[in-house]
């Protein structure tokens, strides 16, 4: 394959560091050809505007204009001339992923990333794969989807204190983003919930039970009570009042759904 016949990609990233690794990467390439980069939306809608390319790899925060402004600006001035757009960043915000596919982004990436999915990726908005790109855009955004509610679940957990190691931690999470996906399985907690989980990891409803109740003791323990009311934004317990497992199940629940991480 001569230079002509390469597939040819644009870098607008912040950091040195990604850009390199990128450039690296694709150096060799006999497919792949890393054409230019720039750290600065304006420049890169510049460049773009004059070098046409098969794929951006972008990042949304950039010197001067911003990515999404980028992204915008793209679509105006190219319209269907436009590049597949790969948005890669290490804010993983719903929002972000939501604002990013709906200005043409055709994946969102998390980073840190290693390069050979980046070069799947490049692959599969280019229609090179048997998948198409809408299947594989649906897999991959349901497992971004997937990678954020366990981050934010986590993030409660610290808040709150309870420690990853018991094994509570383990099903209450797979309590909550059951909630998550189906609000109505806490009126149901006894009868498919915790029998849901048990059977996941091989266990039994009643030490399923009892785990939670224990991790939910833990952090009433700990004494991290105003670190609770915080998170939830009112006073919800105090010291002497403890949650019940579907009553703690559904508030962190109801939190990530306002939040607009339902399914």
């Amino acid at each position: 394959m001569n230079e002509k016949e390469k597939i040819k990609i644009f870098i607008a990233d912040n950091s040195d560091e990604t850009t390199s690794e990128i450039i690296e990467y694709f150096e060799n390439s006999e497919r792949f050809q890393v054409v230019d980069s720039c750290k600065d939306g304006k420049e890169a809608l510049e460049k773009l505007n004059s070098t046409p390319v098969d794929v951006l790899v972008m990042d949304v925060v950039l010197a001067g204009t911003d990515g999404f402004v980028l992204m915008e600006n793209l679509k105006n001035s190219l319209g269907s001339k436009a590049p597949k757009i790969i948005v890669t960043s290490s804010l993983s915000h719903e929002g972000f992923i939501n604002k990013a596919l709906t200005l043409g982004a055709s994946y969102f990436m998390i980073k840190p990333y290693e390069m050979k999915n980046l070069e799947s990726r490049i692959e599969d908005v280019l229609g090179l794969k048997s998948a198409s790109p809408e299947k594989v855009l649906q897999k991959d955004y349901k497992t971004m989807r997937t990678k954020i509610v366990e981050e934010k679940i986590s993030n409660v957990f610290i808040t709150v204190g309870i420690p990853a190691h018991i094994k509570g931690y383990q099903f209450l999470r797979e309590a909550i983003k059951m909630a998550i996906d189906t609000p109505d399985i806490i009126n149901s907690i006894t009868k498919k919930l915790y029998p849901s989980i048990a059977e996941k990891f091989e266990t039994s409803a009643s030490k399923v039970e009892r785990a939670i109740r224990h991790a939910i003791e833990v952090a009433w323990n700990r004494g991290k009570i105003e670190n609770i009311n915080s998170l939830f934004g009112l006073k919800v317990y105090n010291q002497n009042e403890k949650p019940t497992n579907g009553e703690f199940i559904a508030l962190v629940a109801d939190k990530m759904l306002m939040e607009g991480l339902g399914s």
